[in-house]
This record gives C-alpha cells, sequence and structure tokens, in this order.
C-alpha cells in the first residue's frame, strides 16, 4: 500500500523536475534528494506491505512513508494549483503580469521551505528504516511464511460438513472417468470456500484409495521449497507401497529427486493432491516428476487463482469451480453451529438471516460465526442485533473469529503492491454495490493507481488488473454482458469487512455514512452514502483528493464543496456525484483545476458552462443520463479528455427497447486529440470530417446520420485503427446509412450497432474477423442477411429489428460458430425459419418477437442442443399453442429446454405464459419471473 503512495508520488516528482519551472535555489535539489532516498524504500516496502500486520515497528515506519509521501503530494499540488490559479493573468496589463510574477514567487518560496521540512522528515525515515536482509533470499522467505495459514480446512471439520455430497460425486466422476493420460483437476475458489476439505474427502474416499493404490498429499503453501516438497512426496510414496525411502534422498537435489519420483510413478496409476498452491511455478516445477503412462492417473490441485487452475490443467484435465452454500445448506450449517442443531428462536430468526447473508454463503464464515455466536445470550436480541450493525468490529475484536480473519486476509496480503491499492478502494462503494466495470477503471485511473505501459493504454492495464482480482477470487462477477464481458462486480461481504479493516488502519478512505463514525485526523478521500449531515457536523483536516456520493436522501439544490469542508477540497482529482438529487451544475466545480473525472451521471444537470475549459486535467466527463443535449464550444479546450460520454435512455414501453439521446457541439472536435470514448454526438457534414483526426478512438456514437454524411464518415472510420465499438443512428428510420465504402475497416472493431436503412449490405462486415456483438435495426434489406455474417467467428451476439423483408431465414450448417443470443424482432414477412444440423452449435438463448406471419416453430430447431431458453413476445396464438405441452409439440421439453416464456399485447397490458403453466395465467410469483426475463431482453440494451 505505501509502495502505491510512493510510486505515484515518484511520477509526480518526475514531472516536477522534466517542467521548466523556475523553482528557488537548492529546491530542485531537495527534490532529488528525496526521489532517490524514495526509491531506495520501494524494495522494502514491497516485502513490508505483507508483513507490517505482525511487526509493529515495521507497521509505524510503513505509516511514517506514507505520511511522508503524502505531504511531498500536498505540496506539489498546491504549488501546482498556486501556478494554475494565475494562469492567463500574465496576458494582460503591466499590472496583472506584475501580480502574476508575485504570485508565483510565493508558490516559489512556499515549495522550498515544503522540501526543505519534507527532507528532514525523509532523512529521519531513512535513518529508522528496518533492516530487512537479503530481499528475495531465504531470510525474506523465512519472514513471510509466518503468513503462511492452514488453508481453508482451518476451521472445517468433518461434522461441518454440509452440501458437499454432490461436488465430491462430480470429483469423483472426474477421477473415474475413462481419460488414460494424466490428468488434472484443479478445485479453484476463495479463501474459506472449502476447497481443501472436498479435495481431503475425495481423497480419503475408500472407492479412491482402491482406485489409487499410489497416492500422495502435498501441502503446498505460500513459501514452498522445491526441494522439501519433492522430498515429502518421496516419503510418501515409499510408505504407500511399504518400502523405506533411500538414505540419500536428503542429499538430493532437486533434479534427482524428480527423476526418482518419476520412477516410482511410471508403472502405477497414481492420484497425488497439492494442496494450497499459489504460484505456478509450483506446477511447472513438478508436473516433470509425474508421468502420463496412459493408465488414469489423476492430480488434484487446490488454488484461490483462476490462472493456476486454467494453466495446469490446459494439457489435459478440466477445472471444476467450488460453489459458494446455497442459502437452505448455509442457514442449516448457521443453526448447526450456532445453536448446536436446534432451530433458530423466532424471535431471533430476521437478525440471524441477516448476519447469515454477511458470511454469504461462505462455509469458513458460516462456522466461525456461528461459534463465535454460540456463547450469545439468546433472551436479549439486542445483542445480536449490535453484533449485525458492527460487524467489522466484531471481526476485530473476537477472538473466536482470528483463523477466519488469517484465512481471508491471507489474499490481500500476498497482492502484488499495484492491486493493493485498487482493491481497497472498493470499500468505497456501500455495501451489496454492484460496481459499474468502466466506472471502476476510470476512477483507479484517475486516482493515479495504474500507469501506461508499452503497446497499451492505462485502460486496457487497469482492466488486466481488474480480471486478476477476478482470477485471484477477490472479487465476484455480479453481472455479464451478453457476449461474456464482466458488466458489475462486487467483494464477498465478509471479505470486504476485512479488507474495511485495513482500509481504516492505513487511512485510506473515510466512510461517512453513520451519524456516530470516527473522523480520522485528516481526510484525503471521502464516501458519504445516505445523508451530508454527519459531514457538516465533523471537525477533521480535510485534505480531500476523491469526493462520492451514494444513495442521497436529501435535495442538492445548492450544492457546495465549501459547505462541506471549508478548506482542503482545491486538490480534489474524483468528483463523482452519480445518481446525486442534482438539478444545476456547481458552479464552484470549474475552480478544481487538478480534477481528472467528474460524474454527473442520472441527474437532472441541463447545462455545463464554457467555463469548464478551465479543467485542463479532466480526463473523464460522464453525462450519462443526465438532462444535457447542447456542450458549450470550449469543450474542446479540454485536450486531456479521454472519455466524453453524453446521452441518455428512453423506455418504448410496448417494444421495450431503448431509445438513445445524444448531444451537439458547435466545434472543431477534432482538436480532441485524446479522446477514447465519444457518445453520442450528433452529426453534421463538418463533424464527420473532424472525426478522422481522433486516431485514438475505442468507442465512437454518433446519432442523427444523413445519407449524405456517409462518405466523409466512411473516410474518417479508415483512420480509427484502434476502434473497438461503432455505433451509428440515422436522422430517422428511413434514412440511408451509406457507409459501404470502406476498404479499411478498423481491424480491432468487437461491436457494432448501426440504426437505419441499408440499401445494400455493407460488405466489409464480413471480413471483421473480432466481432462479437452485431446489431441492426430499421435495414429493410431485401437480401438474406444471413450470408454475410455466418462466417464470423467470434459473433457471440445478434439483434435484426426489422431488418429483413423477405419470407424465410436460413441458418446454415457451420454458420454462426460462437453465438450464443439470437434476437428477432418486427420481421413482418418472416414466414418461416429454417436451422440445419450444425448450425448455432452454441446457441443458448433465441427471442423472437413481432413476427406476425411466423405461426410456426424454427424447422430443425432440436438442433440447438444448448438451447437454455427461447422467448416469444408478442407472437401469434398459433405458435403458441404450439408450444402447449398438450399440443403435440413438446420436442424442446424433451431437449430440456428450462425456459420458455411466450407473451403478447392484450388490453393494454402483457399476458405472460410460460412453457410449465400454459393453461392458466401465471400467478403473481412467476408472472414476474416471466415478466423479469421480457424486461431484461437484451435488445439494444448498450
Amino acid at each position: 500500500m505505501a509502495d502505491s503512495s510512493v510510486s505515484f508520488l515518484l511520477d509526480k516528482l518526475n514531472a516536477l523536475l522534466q517542467e521548466e519551472v523556475n523553482l528557488q535555489r537548492g529546491v530542485r535539489e531537495d527534490v532529488q534528494h528525496i526521489k532517490y532516498e524514495l526509491e531506495r524504500h520501494k524494495a522494502i516496502l514491497r516485502v513490508a506491505d505483507a508483513m507490517e500486520d505482525r511487526d509493529p515497528e515495521l507497521k509505524a515506519w510503513v505509516k511514517g512513508v506514507r505520511d511522508v509521501a503524502h505531504d511531498m503530494e500536498d505540496a506539489i499540488d498546491e504549488f501546482n494549483l498556486r501556478l494554475v490559479d494565475q494562469h492567463g493573468q500574465g496576458n494582460g496589463s503591466s499590472l496583472h503580469r506584475f501580480i502574476f510574477g508575485l504570485k508565483t514567487m510565493r508558490a516559489r518560496r512556499r515549495i522550498a521551505l515544503d522540501m526543505q521540512s519534507i527532507k528532514s522528515k525523509v532523512n529521519v525515515i531513512s535513518q529508522g528504516r528496518p533492516e530487512l536482509p537479503g530481499i528475495g533470499s531465504r531470510s525474506s522467505q523465512r519472514l513471510s511464511s509466518r503468513l503462511d495459514s492452514q488453508g481453508d480446512a482451518l476451521l472445517l471439520e468433518e461434522a461441518d460438513l454440509v452440501g458437499i455430497d454432490k461436488p465430491k460425486r462430480q470429483l469423483c466422476d472426474l477421477l473415474f472417468n475413462e481419460e488414460p493420460g494424466r490428468a488434472v483437476i484443479p478445485i479453484y475458489g476463495m479463501g474459506g470456500l472449502g476447497k481443501t476439505t472436498l479435495a481431503k474427502q475425495v481423497y480419503d474416499d475408500p472407492k479412491v484409495k482402491k482406485r489409487f493404490r499410489i497416492h500422495a498429499w502435498i501441502n503446498v503453501s505460500q513459501s514452498f521449497k522445491l526441494q522439501e516438497l519433492l522430498k515429502d512426496l518421496v516419503q510418501q510414496l515409499h510408505n504407500v507401497i511399504g518400502k523405506p525411502a533411500p538414505e540419500a534422498v536428503g542429499q538430493m537435489k532437486s533434479e534427482e529427486l524428480k527423476e526418482l519420483i518419476k520412477n516410482l510413478l511410471q508403472s502405477s496409476r497414481y492420484l497425488i493432491v497439492l494442496d494450497d498452491v499459489w504460484h505456478v511455478k509450483v506446477w511447472d516445477s513438478v508436473k516433470l516428476a509425474l508421468p502420463s503412462s496412459n493408465r488414469g492417473s489423476r492430480v488434484m490441485i487446490t488454488t484461490r487463482k483462476k490462472d493456476i487452475a486454467l494453466y495446469s490443467c490446459a494439457e489435459l484435465g478440466k477445472d471444476f469451480d467450488h460453489e459458494f452454500l446455497p442459502e437452505e445448506e448455509a442457514w442449516y450449517l448457521f443453526c448447526k453451529k450456532t445453536f448446536q442443531g436446534n432451530s433458530c428462536p423466532p424471535h431471533l430468526e430476521e437478525v440471524c438471516r441477516k448476519i447469515l447473508k454477511m458470511c454469504g454463503g461462505l462455509p469458513l464464515a458460516i462456522v466461525a460465526i456461528g461459534g463465535a455466536l454460540a456463547t450469545r445470550e439468546r433472551a436479549n436480541i439486542e445483542e445480536w442485533q449490535m453484533v449485525c450493525r458492527s460487524f467489522g468490529s466484531e471481526i476485530e475484536g473476537n477472538d473466536k473469529l482470528e483463523d477466519m480473519k488469517k484465512v481471508l486476509s491471507l489474499s490481500f496480503n500476498e497482492l502484488p503492491y499495484y492491486l493493493k491499492s485498487c482493491l481497497l478502494y472498493l470499500t468505497i462503494f456501500p455495501e451489496f454495490h454492484a460496481i459499474e466495470h468502466m466506472r471502476l477503471i476510470r476512477l483507479w485511473i484517475a486516482e493515479g493507481f495504474v500507469n501506461g505501459e508499452d503497446g497499451r493504454t492505462r485502460e486496457e492495464v487497469a482492466d488486466s488488473y481488474l480480471k486478476e482480482l477476478l482470477d485471484r477470487s477477490l472479487l465476484q462477477v455480479v453481472s455479464k454482458t451478453s457476449d461474456g464481458r464482466m458488466k458489475t462486480c462486487r467483494m464477498h461481504d465478509l471479505l470486504r469487512e476485512i479488507v474495511n479493516l485495513k482500509a481504516k488502519d492505513q487511512n485510506f478512505a473515510t466512510i461517512a455514512k453513520d451519524q456516530d463514525i470516527i473522523w480520522p485526523d485528516k481526510v484525503r478521500r471521502l464516501s458519504i452514502i445516505n445523508t451530508l449531515d454527519n459531514v457538516r457536523q465533523n471537525r477533521a483536516s480535510f485534505q480531500l483528493r476523491s469526493l462520492l456520493m451514494f444513495d442521497l436522501s436529501d435535495p442538492l439544490e445548492h450544492f457546495s464543496i465549501r459547505g462541506l469542508c471549508s478548506t482542503g477540497y482545491k486538490l480534489i482529482r474524483v468528483l463523482d456525484l452519480q445518481d446525486a438529487p442534482l438539478e444545476v451544475f456547481p458552479a464552484e466545480i470549474v475552480n478544481l483545476y487538478l480534477l481528472k473525472y467528474l460524474s454527473l451521471k442520472n441527474t437532472k444537470v441541463k447545462s455545463i458552462p464554457g467555463t469548464i475549459k478551465k479543467l485542463q486535467q479532466l480526463e473523464t466527463l460522464d453525462l450519462k443520463q443526465s438532462l444535457v443535449t447542447v456542450l458549450p464550444v470550449e469543450i474542446v479546450e479540454l485536450q486531456q479528455l479521454r472519455h466524453l460520454l453524453v446521452y441518455r435512455y428512453e423506455i418504448e414501453s410496448y417494444a421495450y427497447f431503448h431509445s438513445r439521446h445524444g448531444f451537439k457541439v458547435a466545434a472543431p472536435i477534432g482538436l480532441m486529440r485524446s479522446l477514447q470514448k465519444l457518445c453520442f454526438i450528433e452529426a453534421d457534414q463538418a463533424l464527420m470530417v473532424e472525426l478522422g483526426k481522433l486516431t485514438q478512438l475505442r468507442r465512437l456514437g454518433i446519432r442523427k446520420m444523413r445519407q449524405q454524411d456517409g462518405a466523409a464518415l466512411s473516410l474518417s472510420i479508415e483512420k480509427m485503427i484502434n476502434l473497438r465499438s461503432l455505433s451509428i443512428t440515422a436522422i430517422e428510420k428511413h434514412e440511408i446509412i451509406d457507409i459501404h465504402n470502406i476498404f479499411r475497416p478498423p481491424p480491432y472493431l468487437h461491436q457494432l450497432y448501426l440504426s437505419g436503412r441499408l440499401d445494400i449490405f455493407p460488405r466489409w462486415i464480413s471480413s471483421m474477423k473480432n466481432l462479437v456483438r452485431v446489431f441492426l435495426k430499421w435495414s429493410r434489406l431485401t437480401e438474406d442477411p444471413l450470408v454475410h455474417l455466418q462466417d464470423l467467428p467470434n459473433l457471440r451476439h445478434l439483434e435484426f429489428l426489422q431488418v429483413y423483408v423477405g419470407e424465410t431465414l436460413n441458418f446454415k450448417a457451420k454458420g454462426f460458430p460462437s453465438l450464443k443470443v439470437l434476437g428477432l424482432d418486427d420481421l413482418n414477412e418472416l414466414k418461416s425459419m429454417t436451422v440445419e444440423e450444425g448450425a448455432m452449435p452454441g446457441l443458448k438463448r433465441l427471442i423472437i418477437q413481432r413476427c406476425g406471419s411466423l405461426k410456426q416453430l424454427p424447422f430443425g430447431i432440436e438442433h440447438l442442443t444448448k438451447l437454455k431458453s427461447i422467448e416469444f413476445f408478442d407472437m401469434p396464438e398459433e405458435l403458441i399453442t404450439r408450444l402447449h405441452p398438450k399440443g403435440g409439440q413438446d420436442y424442446l421439453r424433451a431437449k430440456n429446454v428450462p425456459a420458455v416464456y411466450s407473451s403478447y399485447w392484450r388490453d393494454g397490458g402483457w399476458d405472460v405464459y410460460s412453457l410449465e403453466t400454459l393453461e392458466e395465467r401465471e400467478t403473481d410469483s412467476s408472472r414476474s419471473t416471466a415478466m423479469r426475463s421480457l424486461e431484461n431482453c437484451p435488445l439494444w440494451k448498450v
């Protein structure tokens, strides 16, 4: 954590030294000295971050480094702010130039004094630097070994096992299958899921022992030593075969040990378990000693990391994702541990279920918390409610929960330095909050947690950070897009409490949620939840870099940051007012000269002032779902802006489609060379030419396109070599989108959305091998569009709305090899569909709506063996009847299609039916389920 602060500061120091600023004599040397000392500390900080919890002296030193880094950052930002504050005043009269020079002199004098003070602090810290000799050597490995835990089985005993029969049976099936080669079965998931417990149950099963007479269980842990691991394996194998191990084993080198193991296993069917694997190199080191002798041998690996699971089973094997306990089984286990097998007293059930919800189906947490609650007085409901309200404090102060805390903390302590700040940042969001993927990435970047790398943008690097946290089982995917990308994520509730404790301990962020919050001495990041009252009453010292608000109940009629904190707010980099009850753009925002991220998403703000040009550091301006439709011409002066997002959705009640409203700007948009995302801008002739200058664009959305704009837009698109997503909407549904003459389309285009007439299908689309999504609307093609799309190898989601005026659609064999979702809407002339065997082999979801001439099921629908749901909306009753279980057309049921919904508009409302209860109208419960499916229809919700 401290290393992240230092790394961020070093970037600022480099920038300060490179700028042509006339610092006072000696200041540059002081800055160089501070930079040198901090760089010396970086290596030890990366080790110390994982050890400070167990060493008070080391923890105090790390805190000192962090505080100095913050002081230095404040000094540089204050200096830059004073210069920016006076920028432009020197261009006027002689008096103005004199004043500007005077103010600049004061700024230089101030930073000179700051540097002298900070230099003294750095020297004190350097003198007190703890000795951790040979970082990366055996001594540091011995130190880090103290962090190893006993793994997921620490608190899980055989008596605690709940719901293990099914996963145990699945694992045994993988062990017993007929695959002759050596297969690897990794079991992965977050700490506390019981991976070790499950593996041990399988390993000790008599049938398994009978099949694999040669077997061994190896505890790996974080700080494994290869020679010791191999010696342990040799000893266990000799014990199993009933022979003493050679005396020379103790002196053997790794390669000799591997050869000995290989000879022992060469003619046997064996089972080896590698428990608690943290590094890929473990498998790389061991696999050469485990022969694949076509005897059906197996290796089981338990790990918290998905990349290790996938890597180890890449050659031959299958990964096993161990899941959380379902609600019913979790409740059974909770009651078993809390009430010694008895049922929960009725007066405690509500609070107990709230506590259980925080455990999130994690067996280790349920067992630990149930054990801690078992000694509570059951008559005193207030005591139980207090546990629920102060869950984090309970974890920190309860000795019975200490072991659980160690298991869950291990994943955080083991993180590389660059991910710790990223994970801590998630504590800023309210509990149970689903965090938007791109919002999180942009916030990380604005906070300075992400540096660019050769060949990759900061956004791409941040995306890799997010994926790494997912692969380490530290984040959970809440929702995905239809093409499989993560849409929202969150932390497991209990892990969040553990990380929350670390964030508080390091004063990473202040969460103003409760009235009785204990404020730290200094507030650098502030998250306000529900109300502003708890902020206005505090006496903390603000040095704000970030201000975020969530779920505010009070209207912000005259919102003022100064009203929240009278000082210490002008250095803010992040201001996120998403969903705030705000109607007017707060005028003081334009004086936050260092602001990098501004979100007014889903507010009622209607206009943006031209003075926004003062925010020269701004990188993200998010005005989605606001009422802004026009941007001032001064917006193009924001040369650092990377993400300009200005649009809102409106739901058309009948068709459940989203329509978009964009914005217009009367300025040469081509000046904004840093733009990566531009959505959704209204087209004009000049704009089409200007767009060609934006070669960094990743995502482009255009509205109100005219046919005559097509030629200029086509030339501009050819220059956008980095474009990933393109959306074009015509000015009206009958207007032709003329983009046929694109001869060099963007090679990495993933998503294409075209809303407007197409006189012919653009042939260049057929060559776009990276396309994942294609949505076409109002095309009115007379030729079959499937011909041009069926060979796209990566197409996962295809939507048609008024796209085709023909009577038949034919899905050819081998066509659409990767398609998962297919939606067809308002194809009025369509009378029949044919699905040849081998077409769309992976299709999971089929949506057909408002196709009034289609009165029979698609021919060959039985070939879609992976289909999970079929949804017919507002379709002819003849087709609905054919779905009736008693109507003779029930082969869908025979194919185990679990969800078939049908509906049509009647008397001003939806009649919704499902395959299961077609004889009668749905009950309220099942009807709401069907309606949720209807409302989540993926058409045009991008």
